[in-house]
């Protein structure tokens, strides 16, 4: 599993941001990366009011042992 991991921060407060995650299964982080603009594109439409800054793809975070 590919995580493509990006910032969206509210367009009229730029400083008030969140971290948000996209799951991706059987691809690669090429893949990724390729799929990556175009997807962030989408889910802009879709959340107005939100702009997305900085992202990147990423295999997910495991748990850390204690």
């Amino acid at each position: 599993m590919i995580e493509l991991i990006f910032m969206a921060c509210l367009a009229t407060n730029p400083v008030e941001c969140e971290e948000r995650r996209m799951h991706y299964v059987d691809v690669s982080l090429m893949q990724c990366v390729m799929a990556a603009q175009p997807q962030l594109a989408k889910w802009t439409e879709t959340h107005p009011g939100w702009q997305v800054g900085r992202w990147k793809c990423s295999y997910p975070r495991t748990a850390e042992k204690a």
